[in-house]
Formats: C-alpha cells, structure tokens, sequence
C-alpha cells in the first residue's frame, strides 16, 4: 500500500517534526509513506473574503496538482465524519481488498481546504472531535494510521 500526506505548510515545531518522523519510520513497515508539503499562501489583516477564496483555491490547485486518479483521498474536514483508529482499519483493509493502493490524506493549512478539494475526496473525515492546528492534525493522524494497520494485524492498542 502506498500513502501520501498531502499538507499545506511546512513543519516549523522541532517537537512535533520528531514525532512525525517516529510515526513515518513506524508506518514504513506497514506502507510506503510520503508526505509533501504544499506551499501555504501568505495573509494579511486586510484581505477581503474574495482574496481568502482566492488564495483557498490557489491552495487547492496545489494540492490537485499531485493528485491521480488512482489516489483514494480522505480529506481532513471538521464536517467529515469521526474516524477512529478501529473505523479506519476497517476502511483501509476494504480499500486494500478492492484493489486500491493508493490512498492520499489531505490536510489543508490556516485557510481550510477548497471546495475543488473536497469535491475530489472519496471521504472526509475527522480524526477529533476538537479542533487541532494543522500542523498538530499531520502528527495525530499518523498516529491514527500507524494504529490502524496495528489493528489490521491483530495487536492490541
């Protein structure tokens, strides 16, 4: 299997890269792993909510671009639906049987993810019921993959 982090902006905590790194290390048993970071567009106090949308969709085009029809996408949404680490062991080992090896998570950054984005996705999901900042969500999802294929397997969390 093969999964691709799509994220907007870079890892600027140290803390948070090191775990990140253990989770990426742990996963590679599992599946081959990536994870590209998307250029986050720059804001300002003054810009108007055409000038957000806009820079949402310049955003989205990035992320799009690295997307193929292959991909399986789940996107990061506080609208999606609640995925636990058992919920997504069960998805990850259906998308497995049907033949599907690709899957890409999307995380979008401080603006959110384009409606381009989300009309893409094959899932939108939600790994918390609070609200995490983006770059905090890239660290707790690989938690919850890593212990997903954990669950896969058999072993306890």
């Amino acid at each position: 299997m093969e999964m691709t982090v799509l994220t907007v902006g870079k890892m600027k905590d140290q803390s948070l890269r090191a775990g990140i790194e253990a989770y990426s290390s742990r996963l590679s048993v599992f599946c081959k792993m990536q994870i590209i970071e998307i250029p986050e567009e720059q804001l300002s106090d003054k810009m108007q909510a055409a000038d957000i949308e806009k820079r949402r969709n310049d955003e989205g085009e990035r992320i799009l671009s690295h997307l193929t029809s292959e991909h399986y996408v789940m996107a990061l949404s506080m609208k999606g639906r609640l995925w636990t680490p058992k919920r997504l062991s069960v998805e990850m080992e259906g998308l497995s049987a049907r033949g599907q090896s690709q899957i890409a998570f999307v995380i979008g950054g401080a603006l959110g993810l384009s409606e381009a984005v989300l009309d893409r996705s094959n899932e939108q999901l939600t790994i918390s019921q609070k609200v995490f900042p983006h770059q905090l969500a890239r660290l707790v999802l690989l938690e919850r993959v890593y212990r997903a294929f954990q669950l896969s397997l058999g072993e306890s969390i």
